[in-house]
């Protein structure tokens, strides 16, 4: 049920963090996985750290420029023959600052990587998919990574919640209209995980006396723990979900 063998992955941000844990999951499913990122050398260490037999590929790629993205998906396709799933990773973090204050270029670069990037990458990799359903062979499942800013108020963080917003509405807008094609689009929201994006969080003590201590697990969530989340959206045992947001934030959200 949880099998990815023979299956095509491509993953965005996939240098780091919860992208390349999540690849490091569909690798161990058997998916042959392509990873994307802005830092070659980056992507030559996370390669480096999967497992023996694992087939993955790097491809420096900056998602917030469409026609690099449309290139990126011609070569992924070229090497891998497919494309089954796609993780929609790549993100960036927004200058912490009050909304009186937010700079016009900080509010549009946050927006061209976690708005604009998240289109370009969904609207290129469905055409595969789209057109691989009209030959006769439905299927494909498109896995965007969002934020519990996108349901709860990023104070001085509003470009960051807003763009995370965006992707959820942008990944269940393609939902219902990929559906027809039997690709699913679902949306992971991360709570509060350990990550070089989260690090200056991590290293305040009043961060963890006043927000980690309010999770009921009672810890930082750690980018392994979304690998299995991964598999099961990538795979046949998640066959009939589209369109879900799925909340992976230790307990944080409802308590």
């Amino acid at each position: 049920m949880f099998s990815l063998q023979g299956k095509k992955a491509l993953v965005t941000g996939g240098g780091s963090g919860i992208g390349l844990a999540m690849a490091q999951g569909l690798a161990g499913a058997g998916a042959e996985v392509t990873l994307w990122g802005r830092n070659t050398a980056r992507l030559e260490t996370a390669r480096d750290s999967f497992g023996d037999g694992a087939q993955v590929h790097v491809d420096a790629v900056d998602v917030g420029d469409p026609d690099a993205v449309r290139r990126g998906v011609e070569t992924v396709v070229e090497r891998m023959g497919d494309l089954d799933t796609v993780v929609v990773s790549a993100g960036t973090g927004g200058a912490i600052a009050p909304i009186t204050e937010v700079a016009d270029d900080e509010h549009r670069r946050v927006l061209t990587t976690n708005v604009d990037g998240v289109m370009w990458t969904i609207r290129e990799t469905a055409k595969v998919m789209v057109e691989r359903a009209k030959a006769g062979r439905p299927g494909g499942s498109i896995i965007t990574i969002a934020s519990l800013a996108a349901i709860e108020g990023a104070g001085r963080n509003s470009s960051y919640g807003a763009s995370k917003g965006a992707v959820v509405a942008l990944s269940n807008a393609a939902a219902v209209e990929l559906a027809r094609y039997g690709i699913r689009v679902n949306t992971i929201l991360p709570g509060w995980i350990a990550t070089e994006m989260s690090q200056p969080q991590q290293d305040s003590e009043l961060f963890d006396k006043h927000v980690i201590s309010r999770v009921p697990l009672g810890r930082w969530g750690r980018p392994e723990e979304f690998g299995g989340a991964a598999v099961y959206l990538a795979s046949d045992a998640s066959s009939f979900q589209t369109g879900s947001q799925l909340v992976i934030d230790g307990g944080y959200s409802i308590f």
